[in-house]
């Protein structure tokens, strides 16, 4: 078992930025791939971006925008996210894969408001 928690949504005008964190806990595998997913009500959950032992991948719509990163001492993920638009606005989940078994976390709301 993996638990995920994520912190960093809020409400940001336009342009701002947001940091989010995920903080992973149980029995976290050396070799995961970690990723940030978002939903809007309506839509399904799409990826934002993930990263897979450093090797990363991003959602053409937040290319240039946002960026990934992880501390693996402190199993934990990052995404930074910079020129925020209102068409970013979601629930943002965290995920974890590994091993064929996949872990989300419970999600944070990111409001951007125009």
């Amino acid at each position: 078992q993996v638990q995920l928690v994520e912190s960093g949504g809020g409400l940001v005008q336009a342009g701002g930025s947001l940091r989010l964190s995920c903080s992973a806990s149980g029995n976290v595998a050396s070799i995961n791939t970690m990723g940030w997913y978002r939903q809007v009500p309506g839509k399904q959950r799409e990826m934002v971006a993930t990263d897979t032992s450093g090797n990363t991948n991003y959602a053409d719509s937040v290319k240039g925008r946002f960026t990934i990163s992880r501390d693996n001492v402190k199993n934990m993920l990052y995404l930074q996210m910079n020129n925020l638009k209102s068409e970013d606005t979601a629930v943002y989940y965290c995920r974890y894969y590994s091993g064929g078994y996949y872990y989300w976390g419970q999600g944070t709301q990111v409001t951007v408001s125009s």
